[in-house]
């Protein structure tokens, strides 16, 4: 089996090449020994004469695509051909997976395959979105456009992802604070104080009794509780980010919920305007933009929607704006606006308006999650830290009422 490396030397240097060896731990031990790192790895020949994809090491991440789309923008836009924009590119960029997929995309044209196939290999990096957008754009001969296209939203993208973290890290920091002091007092302060009293033979009032037993217990099984506890919350992230039941699960609770729901609602309607925007004007029919639109829409709701506008709706003859009111889940005045903007005839101009009006709305609706986030934190911090003040605070003001 003949396997196509990229790696990097020591020093750094990218170097290519082709290794014959029968399996891949083999090519991989094979480089090991040569002191090379790999960035790609790639069977040509195989038992079956099939091919299977790069195997890349790193992870391309929003910016990364940012760069990737601008630079192919401006090297088209001065005129310079594919196949040697994609030659400069692999110069200029430095980091492994970037410059490994980009060797990629140059095999791939050096071998006559369309642009879009290397793209399409890493579903999990590139959205069906971009794929689409790519292979209609080289299908029209409209790439250095596409791309600038691209580059704009990709990084109105990062904007609104950066917007959000930004809004949360306060209440993050303040939730874990909260946390870090209420485990010192329960686990530190509050035995070393509950021994004075119960080793003293003074007998605290019941509300302190408890608190104080509380605090015994957590301190003899700390390491038990505080590892179960984290372990716990593992789990839960595990099966609420990574298993299909608990994504939908989590979103169920989530979208009930007073004001996080509508900032499920306003990113769920902004992405899919944005979405089908784009797609409309790479030139792809309506039912197909929809179908990759519903795949776009993280919330189950909109993505059920979206599928059956497209399957039950426009497949069966109806109008856009007939088949957007059938659906409950848009609000009334998308579409409305859908409707008429399709008898007007600028449905496509319509949506990216509906994107840019829903991001600031969604800006909005994360301002409004984290102004209530803050006093509430703050409150629950208070009330546990009271609440073990209190325990300690009654017993002592008992034992000197008793000598006054």
């Amino acid at each position: 089996m003949i396997f196509h490396y990229v790696a990097a030397q020591k020093n750094g240097k990218i170097v290519e090449g082709d290794l014959e060896v029968d399996s891949f731990p083999q090519a991989l031990q094979n480089l090991a020994g040569q002191e090379l790192r790999p960035i790609s790895v790639k069977p040509l020949k195989d038992v079956g004469g099939g091919s299977r994809g790069p195997i890349f090491f790193g992870k391309i991440n929003l910016m990364d695509k940012i760069f990737i789309t601008r630079y192919l923008s401006l090297m088209l836009k001065v005129g310079t051909d594919l196949l040697g924009a994609i030659n400069i590119l692999i110069s200029d960029f430095e980091k492994p997976a970037i410059k490994g997929f980009l060797i990629e995309v140059r095999d791939n044209l050096s071998r006559g395959q369309p642009f879009y196939s290397a793209f399409a290999k890493h579903p999990k990096v590139f959205s069906p979105v971009f794929v689409n957008l790519v292979k209609a754009a080289e299908a029209s001969g409209n790439l250095q456009g596409t791309f600038d296209e691209l580059a704009v939203d990709l990084n109105k993208e990062a904007a609104l992802r950066n917007t959000i973290r930004a809004a949360l890290v306060y209440p993050v920091i303040l939730l874990i604070t909260s946390l870090i002091i209420f485990i010192f007092l329960v686990t530190f302060a509050l035995p070393k104080i509950a021994r004075v009293f119960l080793d003293g033979g003074i007998t605290p009032p019941l509300f302190s009794r408890v608190v104080f037993n509380i605090g015994l217990y957590v301190n003899a099984h700390a390491f038990l509780i505080i590892g179960g506890f984290i372990g716990l919350v593992i789990g839960l992230l595990i099966f609420f980010i990574k298993t299909d039941v608990g994504k939908r699960l989590g979103q169920r609770i989530f979208t009930r919920l007073p004001i996080l729901k509508n900032v499920y609602k306003e990113l769920a309607i902004q992405r899919f305007a944005a979405t089908v925007s784009s797609l409309m004007k790479a030139g792809l029919p309506i039912i197909q933009a929809l179908t990759i639109a519903a795949d776009t829409v993280n919330v189950y709701e909109f993505k059920a929607s979206l599928i059956r506008i497209s399957n039950e709706g426009l497949a069966k003859g109806l109008t856009i704006g007939e088949a957007f009111k059938r659906e409950t889940v848009f609000p009334r005045l998308v579409s409305n606006l859908i409707a008429a903007s399709e008898k007007a005839g600028h449905l496509e101009d319509l949506l990216q308006t509906l994107s840019e009006f829903y991001a600031s709305r969604a800006e909005a609706a994360i301002k409004s999650l984290v102004s209530f986030l803050e006093p509430m934190l703050l409150l629950v911090m208070g009330l546990l830290v009271g609440l073990v003040a209190l325990s300690i605070i009654i017993p002592i003001y008992q034992l000197t009422s008793q000598f006054s």
